[in-house]
């Protein structure tokens, strides 16, 4: 959990939404990070609209799909693995609202890169291609080295759909 979450839980009161919720799952906060960024949270008082989840994504999101959890955004900032990424948006897809929004980090690695473009080619998840581009006023959203955006924004489409199966396209 890193100082991003308190900036996103200090938006949530800043917007002045009626009943902000902060969902975080990190299922090392305690074992590798000493709950730190949830220290930082409560010296904040952030924590009363915060949950911390400390479950991996793939137990944890199917869970609040269970508990009927809606969103109108979700930051992914997990694993680096194909599958682990895809499970995360698969997920994401039932929890946030059509119309939503996903930001995923660390875009700039293929296997992040690969499990975004299923999304994008076969369930019609539109990139907001400038919203992380070249001088981007988002601390570290770009790999200079590698000319690719480390943060991906993307909008799912509102009504949402589901692709028949017949109609796959290889991404």
């Amino acid at each position: 959990m890193r100082a991003r979450h308190l900036r996103l839980g200090e938006a949530l009161i800043a917007v002045g939404a009626r009943a902000p919720r902060h969902l975080i799952i990190d299922p090392f906060q305690e074992s590798a990070f000493a709950n730190a960024g949830w220290e930082l949270l409560e010296a904040a008082a952030l924590h009363p609209t915060t949950r911390l989840i400390r479950e991996p994504s793939s137990v944890a999101l199917p869970q609040l799909v269970a508990e009927a959890v809606a969103a109108d955004a979700a930051f992914i900032d997990g694993s680096h693995r194909f599958h682990e990424v895809f499970v995360d948006l698969y997920f994401l897809r039932k929890i946030v609202r059509p119309g939503g929004l996903v930001v995923v980090d660390d875009y700039d690695w293929p296997s992040v890169q690969t499990a975004v473009r299923y999304f994008e080619i076969n369930m019609g998840w539109r990139s907001l291609d400038d919203t992380f581009a070249a001088g981007s006023t988002a601390a570290g959203s770009i790999d200079e080295t590698k000319s690719i955006p480390r943060l991906r924004a993307l909008r799912l489409p509102d009504p949402p759909f589901e692709t028949p199966f017949e109609l796959f396209k290889p991404f």
